[in-house]
């Protein structure tokens, strides 16, 4: 009979190890395409700008919290004024990072 409960406790075990595996890989897939999208974005954003590895280092990282942000909302519908509030956001991390002629290209980009 001990084995038997022992048995049990140990499958239950591997059941609940299985579903936090499965929960960690969704979110590790999650991230490596919001890391491609941010990056994808990146290089055509420099194609066309024209800037230098400090910007388009901060224009990645900005780009990443944006796709991490459509994410969430893709996963919680909000109003449309929390979607206007975030690209309102990357816009104005963007507008630091470029000096007003790149700004300028990059609203002709979009």
């Amino acid at each position: 009979m001990k084995k038997v409960i022992t048995l049990c406790l140990f499958v239950f075990a591997l059941f609940l190890g299985t579903q936090t595996t499965v929960a960690q890989n969704s979110k590790i897939e999650i991230n490596k395409e919001i890391n491609a999208k941010a990056a994808t974005k990146t290089e055509a954003l420099r194609k066309h700008i024209k800037f230098d590895k400090e910007q388009r280092n901060e224009i990645y990282s900005a780009l990443k919290a944006y796709e991490q942000s459509k994410v969430r909302i893709s996963n919680n519908p909000v109003s449309e004024d929390e979607k206007a509030k975030i690209e309102k956001q990357l816009n104005d991390k963007i507008k630091k990072v470029l000096s007003e002629e790149q700004f300028e290209r990059y609203l002709t980009f979009e």
